[in-house]
């Protein structure tokens, strides 16, 4: 259970002496369970309705008694809490959850310790906005400059399977061009940056230490046309870019290698193919670099992984989680990112086939709509996170027009447009021809 450590709400988000939680360790989880709803950029959280049902529940079964209570009383009940006694209502209850608790009770010294003039907690304080960058995570580490170096990862996709020669072409232009690459297995695009820590070999020991790295917000997805033709016809197309806008990093990148003269022997006509490029550049955003063949676009990354080394030469960087993501203080122009997300937990967020919560579905079920893109099927979400959410909300209106309307009015994008009449009526009719968008 969720449990703030002071009176003073904003001092719940500092770790007590000795102790590694804070009150941001279980925001995901209260996200996740709809109890809490994240918007802005930088964040801004607030209950939802769940949420306050929930609170308001807290609350009562609290009872009148603030901190100026009975010392003894307050901690006969926080010792009756502790022990799973009567009224305790547990938020954050899950297996990984029960993990933590088995490898708490194996280190009984780690678990913070109960005080009885700390007060207990109102859950309604959680209405809180603003910017946490200062609140320390309880996985945070940082790289000083000089302590790292910045290596290209390769997907292992890319130079295997397929072609062996435009593989073989790749990776001989990285050697060529002097690059230090790494391929590996990438859950989401095909190139990224990562600061490597530098490790030295430790006397007496066989291995050399495991180096630490951190992912720097830029990611590339490599599409050639013909490969491009085929991921529109199955699909992929969308639900890649859905991705990479998910992933984490800041500035995902298409890198389109034109296909030359066969291209106007693919399934789909080169006009259609230009149009997907432009639409994705302009309404969706991507940073699209067009090349010709293997050889360009090994130089690209060349020059972009000469760029990254210049940019982040005497920066430090620091381990942000990705629960946080978007909370960090703005970055001045000219200045890069330095709250960076490791690897490990970066890949592991992509995996694509993964166990989703029910928002995480209901976002592929609505980007499924035609002209229902990844930006508007986010505003969707902001304000209906479940099919429920959003088939209650159809309940509520007055009429058939005011259902057709439910959705027209929410913006969407960095212009906040509105989704539009259309739009919103075809969810609707979606709604009612298959009664649960499934």
């Amino acid at each position: 259970m969720w449990r703030c450590g002071r009176g003073n709400s904003e001092d719940a988000f500092w770790p007590d002496l000795g102790s590694k939680y804070t009150a941001w360790s279980s925001v995901s989880t209260l996200i996740q369970k709809n109890l809490v709803m994240k918007t802005h950029n930088p964040a801004r959280y607030s209950l939802t309705e769940e949420g306050l049902a929930l609170g308001e529940r807290l609350e009562s079964l609290e009872g009148t008694k603030g901190p100026e209570g009975d010392g003894e009383e307050a901690r006969s009940e926080g010792n009756e809490q502790e022990e799973g006694g009567p009224g305790i209502v547990d938020l954050t209850v899950s297996d990984d959850d029960e993990e933590e608790k088995e490898e708490e009770r194996i280190q009984p010294t780690e678990r913070p310790t109960p005080s009885a003039s700390r007060p207990r907690v109102l859950v309604p304080g959680m209405f809180f906005s603003g910017k946490p960058q200062n609140v320390p995570s309880r996985k945070s580490w940082s790289l000083l400059p000089g302590s790292y170096e910045i290596i290209l990862c390769v997907d292992f996709i890319e130079t295997t399977g397929g072609s062996k020669n435009c593989k073989q072409d790749l990776v001989k232009e990285l050697q060529r061009n002097g690059v230090t690459f790494d391929v590996r297995k990438l859950n989401v695009g095909d190139f990224l940056w990562v600061a490597r820590e530098k490790v030295a070999p430790i006397p007496g020991q066989l291995r050399t230490p495991v180096a630490r790295e951190l992912v720097l917000d830029y990611i590339i997805e490599r599409k050639r046309m013909d490969d491009l033709c085929g991921s529109i016809i199955d699909g992929r197309f969308r639900e890649q870019k859905f991705r990479l806008k998910r992933c984490g990093l800041r500035n995902p990148c298409y890198l389109v290698e034109e296909y030359g003269k066969a291209a106007s022997h693919l399934s789909l006509p080169e006009s259609t193919l230009q149009q997907a490029i432009i639409n994705t550049q302009v309404i969706d955003r991507f940073f699209v670099k067009r090349v010709q063949d293997v050889r360009e676009s090994m130089a690209y990354l060349t020059v972009m992984t000469r760029y990254l080394n210049k940019l982040y030469q005497n920066c430090t960087l620091t381990c942000r989680s990705r629960e946080l993501e978007g909370d960090g203080e703005e970055e001045e122009r000219g200045t890069p990112p330095c709250s960076l997300i490791s690897f490990a937990e970066f890949n592991h967020g992509a995996i694509k086939n993964k166990s989703q919560t029910v928002k995480e579905v209901f976002a592929r079920q609505l980007m499924q709509v035609s002209g229902l893109s990844g930006d508007k099927a986010a505003a969707v979400l902001e304000l209906y996170s479940t099919p429920l959410s959003l088939l209650t909300a159809y309940e509520r209106c007055a009429g058939e027009a005011d259902k057709e309307k439910l959705l027209s009015s929410i913006r969407y994008g960095k212009l906040k447009r509105n989704l539009g009449p259309a739009l919103s009526r075809t969810v609707y009719q979606l709604y009612c021809t298959q009664g649960a968008l499934t």
